[in-house]
């Protein structure tokens, strides 16, 4: 007789894994291979899913089992879904009287549901089974007859990596859905304590994924029809495969070989980014840095970002928590990226920057934002390039130093200061940098539509594209880059019609504003581009123009 189970997606977000929509985590696609190996007939539904149809709890409550992964330790804002809540996550389990419920994740480490508070451990009412340990080695030791509870175990985890990619197509994003790819668990810098606020501590000494697991894995998602991938499961790219301290060097042939592979595994990808890079690595090992920051730029596709955690440039508050570099190793570090990555293919920047500030640690004054603030003065001066800045109140979670040790609620005021100064001073200044007008953005999915309507490109951290027409959702369209707001671009279709475009798009076309769109639509159609210099005269965005007539 066959078994079914289903697996609810309640999404998940940690400093070395995203997992909300267009992202798919490695928990889920990790814990659908063991129930298909246990001979489970599976269905995959996110949180989304079932907020917008009740009558699936209908199903959920006749399936054998139902397995739910959620939690976020570094909440944010999002576009493409919303995580489930602890409240959510109760009333599900709580629901399912004729089912065994099982629950997993980064979600029993805590819950606060947002930064500035304290993540706290709770008893999660109405599920009968808890994955303890590593969630898809728990599931597989429990449905095996033993305890929920095992550790991470990597030949086990490719095995189920590869029987599991099936899941990506029941995804509601699919097939423009990022495809989370894992590398290595834990953090060189475990033994010196690590960072005081991070829950990668939990994971101990780094262990890392063979490559032959990671593109036997891409192989099989590849072939499920996945072509967006970002290898983001791992506190330090630049140190995969690598061993010796807390701060290794990284080992750039690695890094080539795991980029080459997953180009042979994945022949027509069409995006493969990074996150997470430690500038402490980079400071520390400023040429084996450089080659493999060149390596990524060999294997990688353009756009992409690299997250350097600096969380602060206060001194003060790096000695308190343990932190990985200070203000001048994070200049070099920003400097040997742009250095790298800052040429552009297409017009667009391989591999940039991207700067996460972490506010509310022990430590922390008054002048700290000052400080931030003065960092950041620094990179504008210096005229480097950053992709974007993550600002977020810490939220410690039991275990970790900063539960007890931290300053939230103290600068409430400098907080919000200093983020609107960020978006206001900052990121719009380096937006028009990084996307001047005239950028070429290539595939942009319509994520929400209306009379302006939004999407983003596939990537890591892709910039919030608006575009002031009804598009529908889902739609993919090639824009280019009219106007700059704090983190986002406004753009139009590419090519952009001058016949067909609607007066409020018009308008947008640089130099051309309300009173010209006017006179281009009196003069109407224009057949060529000259016709439409001697109307409006030139734009920066001539060579996007088209002349179509119907």
């Amino acid at each position: 007789m066959t078994s079914n189970a289903v697996l609810l997606d309640g999404y998940v977000d940690e400093p070395t894994c995203l997992g909300v929509p267009p992202y798919i985590s490695p928990y889920v696609r990790y814990l659908a291979g063991v129930l298909r190996e246990h001979g489970y007939t599976l269905s995959y539904l996110t949180i989304d899913q079932l907020r917008k149809n009740i009558a699936l709890y209908q199903m959920l409550d006749g399936t054998e089992i139902v397995v739910v992964i959620a939690g976020l330790t570094v909440p944010g804002k999002y576009l493409g879904g919303t995580p489930a809540t602890i409240t959510e996550i109760q009333q599900i389990g709580l629901s399912l009287r004729n089912t065994t419920t099982v629950i997993g994740g980064p979600i029993l480490r805590g819950y606060a549901g947002m930064g500035g508070k304290k993540a706290v451990q709770q008893v999660i009412a109405g599920y009968d089974v808890v994955l303890e340990d590593s969630p898809a080695e728990s599931l597989d030791a429990f449905l095996s007859g033993g305890e929920p509870r095992a550790p991470l175990s990597y030949p086990q985890i490719d095995r189920w990596a590869r029987e599991g990619s099936v899941i990506i197509k029941e995804h509601p994003s699919f097939p423009y859905l990022m495809v989370e790819l894992e590398t290595a668990q834990g953090c060189p810098r475990t033994i010196e304590g690590g960072c005081s606020f991070c829950t990668e501590r939990f994971a101990g000494a780094p262990t890392y994924r063979s490559i032959e697991g990671i593109t036997a894995e891409v192989t099989a998602l590849y072939a499920e029809g996945a072509r967006h991938f970002r290898l983001g499961r791992q506190p330090d790219l630049l140190v995969y495969g690598s061993s010796g301290g807390a701060y290794p060097e990284p080992v750039p042939e690695q890094l080539d070989r795991l980029f080459q592979s997953i180009r042979l595994a994945a022949p027509g990808l069409l995006t493969l980014h990074i996150d997470n890079v430690n500038p402490g690595t980079i400071a520390r090992h400023m040429e084996a840095s450089q080659e493999a920051l060149e390596a990524i730029v060999r294997g990688h596709t353009p756009g992409d970002v690299a997250a350097l955690g600096m969380e602060t440039a206060d001194p003060a508050v790096i000695e308190s928590n343990n932190l990985k570099a200070g203000p001048e190793e994070v200049w070099e570090a920003i400097r040997i990226v742009n250095e790298v990555g800052a040429k552009r293919t297409k017009g667009i920047p391989e591999l940039l920057p991207g700067l996460n500030f972490v506010l509310g640690l022990s430590g922390e004054t008054k002048e700290t934002y000052q400080l931030n603030q003065k960092f950041l003065q620094h990179i504008q001066e210096l005229g480097l390039l950053i992709r974007r800045v993550n600002i977020r109140q810490v939220m410690p979670f039991e275990g970790t130093p900063a539960f007890e040790k931290n300053t939230l609620e103290q600068h409430p005021r400098e907080f919000t200061e200093f983020k609107r100064w960020v978006r206001e001073s900052f990121d719009f200044l380096q937006l028009r940098k990084v996307f001047p007008v005239g950028t070429l953005l290539e595939r942009v999915v319509i994520e929400v539509s209306g009379n302006l309507s939004f999407g983003r490109q596939m990537g890591s951290y892709p910039i919030l594209v608006g575009i002031p027409l009804v598009l529908p959702v889902r739609s993919v369209r090639d824009v280019v880059v009219v106007d700059h707001g704090m983190r986002s671009v406004t753009a139009l279709p590419c090519p952009a019609e001058v016949n067909l475009l609607p007066a409020a798009a018009l308008s947008w076309i640089p130099t051309v504003g309300k009173k010209r769109a006017g006179q281009i639509l009196r003069n109407r159609p224009i057949r060529t581009l000259e016709e439409f210099k001697k109307v409006v005269g030139s734009t920066p965005i001539d060579p996007f123009l088209s002349f179509q007539v119907s």
